[in-house]
């Protein structure tokens, strides 16, 4: 993807334009015009890339050409880059000998072309840079470059000009729609009476029934559709769904199989899971469903499916594949179920849905051209479902016939049929998003996405680079929305704004036992269709490569051609050839404990040698892979993304780390035993993630980085860092934990935290403050978020409240756990959610509560105490025996949370008493689990739908 790049190196070549880097250019000979040639070449070409991208799949010479123009593009950012990346070294180690206290002076900023970074320059020393060498390899790049701009004449290339995009402020991420579905009605039908009805087959247990149909037919939906089913749901004792895909892993499978019925398990030997599976399934009615399976061996499946046969009778699997092969081997052909292309009607139904389109309201012209478009689906429902997204924006007849009329469609190379309208929609998005898109391909089929670490990773490879776009992180946002409305993206997950309770921060039992089912956040996760998987992997074939070192190489292109690597349990016999891949950008390393193939320090040493990675994963999601990084790391001056996660025993981080100056992303999530972070130097660090690290007391540095987005999770410790730190941090977004342990202090009137605008949800942990409570409410009182928080907990808090909590009027979820005081809350206008957990000193809850105070109803107007309530639970509250009511004859004044749709009480005091006249409306769901002798006392306006009561061990239900 040229593009892209030409994009960056138009913008670094602008930079050494600068007056200041300009003087510097003239000590080196020559160089000052070979850098003007430069430029004007990539603007000559820049200007006919969008006709080259649109011409490479018909034109086996224009993709040679791009590729040629790919290759020295990558070697001249890393020149440029490396160049830059000097400058900025010495800098640096110019201001920290003139100050201690300072890692940057206050001189005048000259802003550089990696992402969102300003260097200050003072007097350069020049004999930092190897002038002649420089001017070498600019001269060398340059001649390669102008045989490139030589032969772009010989492809008459139109000049093309693509509009930027207007990148407003991003509204919030909300789950698509329900998803429609257009025919299958009798498919549906026809498989839900195989499920729940007799068969001839009745004594097979279970009931194999594969539905089987080429890529992009419907297999998943339809398989959801039936999985989903009322009837389905009521009829079978337990359901269970694994997305198998490729390679068929019969272990893994049997874990997922145990996870899905609500149990864990450790082992990876498949004899104990089908055990476990046996123990979990024996004598119910089970319906399992194995979607995307391929090629299972005879005695892989033989060995899956034994377990399953001492579920009872009526238990199905029901089973989706390409192959019809596989529904011979499991002896199931009977039952098969082949689905068929679907009908011109339905498919113009849901390629105008697609469109966003009212079917019955399109005109003519404009039915007659989708109805030919249509056409060319050749009944896939992928294929209509992605022309039609393609349609959402293009409002004209002419944009319509173009789309009819691309010549894409005569295309004979592609792989699949479906591949065509897939590649309509992929050249109408923009560079940047074609890049964003196909990086995707370096993660397996049935992946499931996260849209930050999406966005970290396309900035570490430079895609988000926008001409007058500050904020690379919008452009990503947007990239990603654009994605998912033009339906490469699927399965939209939103958890929206619930609180990032820090499960993984804590390494005291203390901090265990809070309800798991809150250990929530807002989260956004996609996934990818197989068949689009499919598409890019095809598009990148000699630039991604997946190694999995369980099944043979599946791909065999030039090593120098790879930019972007992933090994899976990657073998010994592998890492004399890492090396090989010389131009590697992306370099993804996963190890399985169980097996264990090699070191980790000999991989890093290895690793060291790839200069110009990007991003470097190094995770193991399994267990320890190493306890050191060697010092030569400081080497890949390049490297913007550094995942170090779940390394439980790395104690340390070399100081050398700070070395790697263009490092915008630090991941350590898991490094439990790491002590001490030092982040002095990573100017350009943007995203730290931290969650699970328990033992760091000190972040070095961190009160410098001004422009740091993330920060999962913050130590104020009187021997570490200072609360204080984050004061100047004003870019924290998303969300932050704060731990508050040995009695840190705090300057007077310190505002923290207010002047954080995009910070949405806070977790606040007081630890051991218990010796100077007085100090508690003084940390209390400076940590003042901004208005516009919408999630907050506080956990351990042992004094009075401060006043701001009532003045969040943006909150939307508050949890209180172990603390000493219930506050007054009924005045939290957007309150949704409030979780009370643990106050064992609170004995009786008064209407202050309820936020009425005295002369609150001394007005004719009505009061509405917690007016946008939906759910309410308080758990072990075993002190709390008496809540005070409202007075009678100001009940009709009140209105006590009238939007309540879920009560859950558990664990309260044995003489809890409710109050009589309060006015509880539209409850939906109550639940009262383990409250002795409880007094209920409620009026209701509206009858409830469950209403369970649990006391003495004995369930009443209403």
């Amino acid at each position: 993807m040229a593009g892209v790049l030409v994009d960056v190196l138009l913008e670094r070549l602008a930079t050494l334009a600068l007056d200041k880097i300009e003087q510097e250019m003239k000590l080196v000979v020559g160089v000052k015009q070979e850098i003007k040639n430069l430029t004007e070449k990539l603007e000559a070409i820049h200007a006919v890339l969008e006709d080259a991208e649109q011409r490479q799949e018909m034109d086996a010479s224009v993709k040679l050409w791009l590729n040629k123009l790919n290759d020295v593009s990558f070697d001249m950012d890393d020149v440029l880059d490396e160049w830059i990346t000097k400058l900025l070294r010495r800098q640096l180690k110019k201001q920290e000998k003139q100050s201690s206290k300072a890692l940057v002076s206050n001189k005048k900023k000259v802003c550089f072309p990696f992402p969102s970074s300003c260097l200050r320059f003072g007097k350069v020393d020049y004999q930092l840079f190897l002038r002649h060498e420089i001017a070498a390899k600019i001269k060398e790049l340059n001649e390669s470059l102008a045989l490139i701009a030589q032969n772009k004449q010989d492809f008459n290339f139109q000049t093309t000009t693509r509009a930027v995009p207007e990148l407003p402020q991003r509204s919030k991420t909300t789950s698509l729609p329900h998803i429609r579905t257009f025919g299958r009605e009798n498919e549906k039908n026809h498989i839900i009476s195989k499920l729940l009805g007799g068969s001839s087959e009745e004594n097979e247990v279970p009931l194999i029934i594969p539905i089987v149909g080429m890529g992009g037919m419907g297999k998943t939906t339809l398989a959801q559709l039936v999985y989903n089913d009322e009837d389905v749901k009521s009829h079978f004792d337990s359901r269970i769904w694994v997305c198998v895909s490729d390679p068929f892993e019969e272990i893994n499978i049997a874990k997922a199989i145990i996870e899905g019925l609500d149990r864990n398990s450790t082992s990876n030997e498949l004899q104990t899971l089908t055990q476990c599976i046996y123990k979990l399934l024996e004598g119910k009615r089970f319906l399992l469903v194995l979607d995307d399976v391929w090629n299972p061996t005879r005695s892989q499946w033989e060995e899956l499916i034994k377990p399953l046969q001492k579920g009872a009778m009526g238990s199905r699997v029901l089973v989706t594949t390409r192959n019809e092969n596989v529904a011979t081997f499991m002896k199931a052909k009977t039952q098969m179920i082949l689905l068929k292309e679907l009908s011109e009607a339905f498919c113009l139904s849901l390629f105008y849905y697609s469109a966003g389109m009212d079917e019955s309201s399109v005109s003519k012209e404009f039915k007659d051209i989708g109805l030919e478009i249509v056409k060319m689906c050749d009944g896939l429902p992928l294929a209509a479902k992605t022309l039609g997204s393609l349609m959402r924006n293009k409002k004209t007849i002419h944009e319509w016939e173009t789309v009819l009329k691309s010549e894409i469609w005569a295309l004979k190379e592609m792989q699949q049929d479906v591949f065509r309208p897939l590649l309509l929609s992929y050249h109408d998005l923009t560079l940047a998003t074609k890049r964003c898109l196909l990086y995707c391909a370096i993660f397996p089929k049935d992946y499931v996405y996260d849209k930050d670490q999406l966005i970290e990773l396309w900035m570490s490879q430079d895609y988000l680079h926008v001409k007058g776009s500050k904020e690379m992180w919008i452009v990503g946002q947007n990239c990603f929305d654009d994605l998912v409305l033009r339906s490469f993206f699927q399965d939209i997950n939103v958890d929206d704004h619930q609180l990032y309770f820090g499960d993984l921060v804590f390494g005291s039992s203390s901090f265990q036992d809070i309800n798991v089912n809150d250990k929530r956040y807002e989260k956004v996760t996609c996934k990818i269709h197989d068949i689009v998987h499919d598409f890019l992997q095809y598009l990148t074939k000699n630039e991604i490569k997946r190694l999995e070192f369980d099944a043979s190489e599946r791909q065999e292109v030039s090593n120098d051609k790879v930019h972007h690597l992933t090994l899976v349990h990657a073998s010994d016999s592998f890492l004399d050839r890492l090396l090989s891949y010389k131009r590697l950008r992306t370099l993804t390393v996963t190890v399985r404990m169980d097996k264990p193939s090699h070191s980790g320090q000999l991989m890093f040493d290895l690793i060291v040698e790839l200069k110009s990675l990007r991003t470097l994963t190094l995770g193991t999601p399994n267990g320890p892979w190493f306890q050191s990084i060697p010092k030569k790391i400081g080497e890949l001056i390049h490297l913007r993304y550094l995942d170090l996660s779940g390394n439980y025993r790395l104690k340390e981080l070399p100081s050398v780390i700070g070395s790697l100056y263009n490092l915008q992303t630090l991941r350590l999530v898991g490094c439990g035993n790491l002590r001490e972070i030092d982040v002095r130097r990573l100017i350009n660090l943007r995203h730290l993630h931290l969650r699970g690290c328990f033992r760091p007391r000190l972040i070095k540095g961190i009160e410098k980085l001004r422009d740091l987005q993330t920060l999962d999770v913050f130590r104020g410790d009187v021997e570490g860092n200072k609360l204080e730190d984050l004061k100047d941090l004003n870019q924290l977004q998303g969300r932050l934990s704060i731990v508050i342990t040995g009695n840190p202090k705090m300057a007077e009137n310190a505002a923290i935290l207010v002047n954080k605008p995009h910070l949405l949800e806070l977790s606040l942990w007081f630890g051991s403050l218990d010796r100077n409570p007085g100090l508690g409410r003084e940390i209390m009182n400076g940590l003042e978020p901004h208005p516009g928080l919408e999630s907050l907990l506080i956990h351990g808090y042992k004094g009075a409240f401060s006043r701001w909590l009532s003045s969040l009027h943006s909150l939307r979820v508050l949890a209180l756990y172990n603390c000493e005081v219930l506050p007054s809350l009924g005045k939290l206008a957007s309150l949704e959610s409030l979780t009370i957990q643990d106050l064992d000193r609170v004995s009786k809850v008064g209407v202050e509560f309820l936020g009425i105070e005295q002369g609150t109803t001394s007005s004719s107007s009505i009061f509405i105490s917690f007016p946008k309530l939906r759910k309410l639970v308080i758990w072990n509250m075993e002190s709390w025996e008496e809540w005070e009511g409202v007075e009678e004859e100001n009940s009709e004044k009140i209105t006590i949370m009238p939007c309540l749709s879920e009560l859950t009480i558990d664990y309260l005091g044995q003489d809890f008493s409710h109050p009589e006249h309060q006015r509880w409306m539209n409850w939906w769901r109550i639940d009262f689990l383990n409250c002795n002798r409880l007094l209920v006392q409620f009026t209701f306006r509206m009858a409830l739908e469950t209403w369970t009561c649990q006391a003495d061990g004995i369930l009443i239900c209403f």
